[in-house]
């Protein structure tokens, strides 16, 4: 047995074991022997033979006892009876994106959800929401994830083939040998949807981690292997393409795999103008006598006499051209973001509590966070009536009185109802911090309409922020029928700030929008629409839009000190 597939046997028994429960510090003892046994050198038959199991970190008298079941049996019992106390079906309910061991116990244990249809079952019937750390916007995401695992097929979203690459780089760099490992492609340049993940390792030997992610439980089938690469299909529909080079071809290999071919192209000629050869070698100049040494990719771009192009930017939209003037933007950055101006709690369809929302946002380095539930109309959402909203307000003032570096602001996500009427009146909405507009219903009105629609909105001076412009679900719901131009000229007149909602499934507005945007003047806000603790960190992902959009801190509302913003929203 290698030892890549024992290896697999303690992962697999840590996860039966979180199911279950069970010790914290035993299922983490197993997962660090399932580590040490993946990036061990040496056979650990060979290692047994020798009596040096005892001498491997990590390695203590249970899990030897563990390692010499498994070389003597091919199995380990403990494992063996987990998986008949433990539906399967559970385990592949644990590999859906973004639930995992904890979230299948708790709707094993529950709800006695053991299998895909059953948990399908459960969504649909709205069970799920009602669960302790689950919410609406969750039990959506497992519907698209049990869609995802059964039709793969067609476009993944970035976050799901993120959290994959994620998951195997980890794992990769712990192989024997494997220097460095990174995505590339469409992946790491955060394009809002992919169609394979592309991985690239730096290694002398490519079969180790070749077989390794051929083995790997992620892994349904092995499509193509060559000597250097493998593409594999994974059990969430997504195919992944593994690339294993010499370290010394790393950089040169990621910076050709990451960017679009006609960036790629572009910067082929200006090193052909120079002199230069420029491919998966390197940067060589006459017939490849010299290799110049690269260390990052900013030597690539230094020695074609250009300013570094961030991998977001590399798409052929001018940023080369830009790049040889140094005239690239100062691109936003996460650590940019002060605060959070979309979330929303259990007083309507969230599974995070007012405090929850304070405490996780004053962790992250926020010096505000916005609590903007849904409005009265929305009654699927459980939209607050007046009574409950103003009860809430109160609350949230009470709470500001203790926090000395961060500030709850007041507000709501108000439906724009079909008409264009708001569904608050103007004496209670100019009592609060931060008015978020957003259609959640009739989205089959004409393009005049919703578009008119919106357009109402704007004009009303208490409407800062219009959330989730087109009302797009990526792979699921195409926007509504609604002129953007128009609403932005309408922004730009109006002072009212659009938001890019980071939420993966939207990434509403998009890019083109949001370049458009700023170049009419309109500010932008980046925001989670976070209806869990997890939600809250998606921020990347709406900042990964403006940084594909081209946008600066200073296009962002929510870079800006609260003073500024309060001013800003006034």
């Amino acid at each position: 047995m290698q030892n890549i597939e024992m290896a697999w046997i303690f992962t697999e028994l840590a996860d039966l074991l979180e199911i279950k429960g069970e010790d914290v510090y035993k299922i983490r003892a197993y997962r660090r022997a399932a580590e040490v046994l993946a990036n061990l050198e040496v056979p650990v038959k060979e290692l047994s033979r020798q009596r040096l199991l005892s001498k491997v970190p990590g390695v203590g008298k249970a899990i030897e006892a563990k390692i010499e079941e498994i070389l003597q049996t091919g199995q380990l019992s403990k494992h063996q009876e987990l998986l008949k106390e433990i539906p399967r079906g559970v385990l592949t309910i644990k590999e859906l994106p973004g639930i995992g061991p904890s979230r299948a116990r708790k709707l094993y244990q529950e709800l006695g959800v053991k299998s895909l249809d059953e948990l399908e079952l459960a969504a649909k019937e709205r069970k799920i929401r009602d669960l302790k750390g689950f919410s609406a916007k969750l039990e959506w995401d497992i519907l698209n994830g049990i869609d995802m695992v059964r039709n793969r097929q067609g476009r993944t979203r970035l976050s799901v083939a993120r959290e994959l690459a994620a998951e195997f780089i980890s794992f990769i760099k712990l192989l024997p040998g494997v220097k460095q490992v990174d995505m590339t492609g469409s992946t790491r340049r955060w394009k809002e949807t992919v169609g394979d993940l592309d991985l690239l390792a730096a290694a002398e030997e490519p079969a180790y981690p070749l077989d390794a992610l051929a083995t790997h439980p992620r892994v349904k089938e092995v499509i193509e292997r060559q000597s250097n690469r493998i593409r594999v299909y994974t059990w969430w529909g997504l195919s992944v393409d593994l690339q294993v080079v010499p370290p010394e071809e790393y950089i040169p290999t990621l910076h050709r795999n990451t960017g679009c071919k006609e960036h790629y192209a572009k910067l082929q000629e200006i090193a052909q103008d120079k002199g230069l050869t420029l491919n998966h070698h390197g940067l060589t100049k006459g017939c490849g006598e010299e290799v110049l040494a690269l260390q990052n990719e900013n030597d690539i771009y230094h020695a074609l006499g250009m300013s570094y192009i961030p991998p977001e930017l590399r798409e052929n939209r001018g940023e080369v051209e830009a790049a040889l003037k140094d005239d690239l933007p100062n691109l936003i950055e996460v650590s940019d973001i002060k605060g959070d101006l979309h979330i929303h709690t259990t007083w309507s369809d969230s599974a995070l509590e007012l405090s929850e929302v304070a405490n996780y946002c004053r962790n992250k380095g926020y010096a505000y966070a916005a609590i903007t539930d849904h409005s009265r109309s929305l009654k699927i959402a459980n939209g607050l009536e007046v009574s409950r909203l103003l009860e809430q307000h109160q609350i949230i003032r009470e709470m500001n009185k203790e926090f000395e570096d961060f500030t709850l602001l007041t507000g709501v996500e108000m439906d724009i109802l079909p008409n264009g009427d708001l569904d608050y009146p103007d004496e209670l909405l100019e009592q609060m911090d931060v008015v978020i507009g957003s259609v959640h219903t009739a989205f089959k009105q004409s393009k005049k309409e919703i578009t008119q629609r919106i357009m109402k909105a704007m004009e009303n001076e208490h409407v800062d922020i219009i959330a989730h412009l087109t009302g797009r679900i990526l792979g699921r719901r195409e926007s509504y029928a609604v002129d953007v131009e128009a609403l932005i000229e309408t922004a730009a007149k109006t002072g009212t700030i659009l938001e890019i909602n980071s939420s993966p499934d939207r990434l509403d507005i998009n890019e083109d929008y949001a370049r458009l945007a700023r170049d009419m003047g309109v500010k932008i806000s980046i925001n989670t629409d976070a209806h869990d603790t997890r939600r809250l960190d998606e921020i990347i992902y709406g900042v990964a839009v403006a940084r594909r959009a081209w946008l600066e801190p200073h296009d962002v509302v929510n870079t800006y000190d609260l003073e500024e913003l309060r001013e800003v929203l006034r």
